[in-house]
């Protein structure tokens, strides 16, 4: 019987161990897709305790300990943190096989050398050891990146925004690169009550009256040009529930944006056109730049209508939507190559039911760029899917039916500074599957192709495929 979490944790091969230990371990990260927060980056903000570092916005947390019956005082409400983190630990035991579960004890492992389980019993010690380390100078904000060997993320910014936390952070001479992704899917959803209010705070953020599309363009290369002098090299799209393609045209795209402007309501077909042609204004934008676009769909937003009201948006309802919408994804993307504006493309699928069919779409749009590189790939599993099983899905499909040596690894797609080891997670349940075939004969027993294979896929493909500068 192997020890809970030891040094082989879901390593369960002596292939799978040397790929791990003398190759994956020490690699660095490269973040490509987080939402840490700039301003708290450039505060180099510190943390009073393990609540404020663990629970203060983590959606993922929240709605684990709503599965497990704790009362909202204990997740949003104003209980005291320390009673928030003793309901968390209460629940702790609950979540055996969730990723959470192994998540937190990395986490308090790695950033807190506490071997502790926890349950009820260790939550005063835990609670003890974590509060004094907190005081350390080695456990701010910056200084948490720096130790789990970041050398380089991508935060998630709206277009509005001013970059300025982005630009202190960059003279200050730290030695992680932190750089702003293009984030413009409020600019999309023009079926929103608030759509009119953002565009109008769009125009001021752009120093442009937006009044009709040209203006609306005008206004979003700005911030573009912006974007683009502080070192941005990716954009990520929210796509949320399903893609719903309709081919569309500027003349029809201005009356639909007059409408919304006015606050009049637009039909499903008029949102699936203006939806469509911002997709071609902002792929030709991302060609022309040679940013890479990140494609994330397939979630059903705030259903409980309730809780929105009361928490708003992020907050830990969001669930799979269910409803295949692959064949409009590729109406779109041959709509995209057709105007020479399909950028290189990550899609993200968050029901695990199009792993298969994403995969097979991406090698439909993949074309040589001079590089070695596929220029549409399909993401590592996301949010729902970031389990062991879900990730050993979605590497085996993407094995089976596209390029694993091109695949781009992980991210934390996350709020919190200690979210780190879900790289560490990633990169056992990698080798594990690499070293598995090692022992079956399904690939040579070249250790040092194999571990090329590794350091590519944790580290190496994301530099090339990004372009990033480390």
């Amino acid at each position: 019987m192997k020890k809970f979490m030891d040094d082989d944790f879901l390593l369960y091969g002596e292939s799978a161990k040397e790929l791990y230990h003398n190759c994956a371990e020490k690699l660095p990260i490269i973040d490509y897709h987080c939402h840490l927060s700039p301003k708290e980056i450039a505060e180099n903000k510190r943390f009073s305790n393990i609540t404020e570092l663990w629970l203060y916005g983590d959606h993922y947390k929240w709605r684990a300990m709503r599965q497990c019956g704790t009362d909202e005082k204990y997740i949003t409400g104003k209980s005291s943190d320390y009673d928030k983190f003793r309901e968390y630990c209460r629940i702790m035991p609950y979540l055996a096989g969730n990723p959470l579960y192994h998540w937190s004890h990395l986490e308090l492992k790695r950033y807190f050398d506490c071997d502790l389980t926890i349950c009820p019993e260790n939550c005063e010690e835990i609670w003890k050891i974590t509060s004094k380390r907190l005081q350390d100078e080695d456990m701010s904000a910056k200084e948490l990146i720096k130790k789990s060997r970041v050398t380089l993320l991508c935060t998630t910014d709206d277009p509005r925004d001013s970059l300025e936390h982005h630009k202190v952070i960059a003279d200050s001479g730290y030695s992680v690169k932190v750089l702003p992704a293009f984030r413009p899917d409020k600019g999309l959803n023009i079926d929103k009550p608030d759509f009119a209010e953002y565009i109008q705070s769009l125009g001021l953020a752009a120093n442009t009256e937006i009044k009709d599309y040209d203006s609306l363009c005008e206004a979003y290369m700005r911030c573009l040009d912006r974007f683009e002098n502080m070192g941005c090299r990716t954009a990520d799209h929210g796509m949320d529930n399903y893609i719903s393609f309709s081919k569309p045209d500027k003349f029809h795209a201005d009356i639909i944006l007059k409408k919304a402007l006015k606050k009049e309501t637009v039909t499903d077909e008029e949102i699936s056109v203006w939806k469509t042609q911002m997709m071609r204004f902002f792929g030709q934008e991302y060609v022309k730049r040679g940013w890479v676009m990140q494609l994330h769909y397939g979630v059903l937003r705030n259903p409980n209508k309730t809780m929105y009201s009361k928490l708003g948006a992020d907050t830990g309802f969001d669930m799979i939507y269910g409803q295949s919408c692959i064949s409009d994804m590729a109406r779109l993307l041959n709509y995209l190559t057709e105007w020479d504006a399909l950028p290189r493309t990550v899609i993200y699928p968050i029901n695990p039911s199009d792993n298969a069919p994403v995969a097979a779409l991406c090698g439909s749009f993949c074309k040589g760029d001079g590089s070695g590189m596929p220029t549409v790939l399909q993401g590592s599993a996301w949010w729902f899917n970031d389990n062991i099983k879900g990730m050993e899905e979605q590497m085996l499909n993407t094995a089976n039916l596209s390029s694993f040596g091109n695949f781009l690894g992980m991210l934390t797609d996350s709020r919190s500074f200690i979210s780190y080891p879900r790289h560490e997670y990633f990169r056992r349940i990698l080798c594990n599957l690499v070293g598995d075939w090692i022992e079956k004969g399904q690939i040579p027993d070249n250790i040092n192709t194999a571990k090329d294979l590794i350091k590519r896929i944790s580290y190496e493909n994301a530099i090339q495929y990004f372009g990033f500068e480390v």
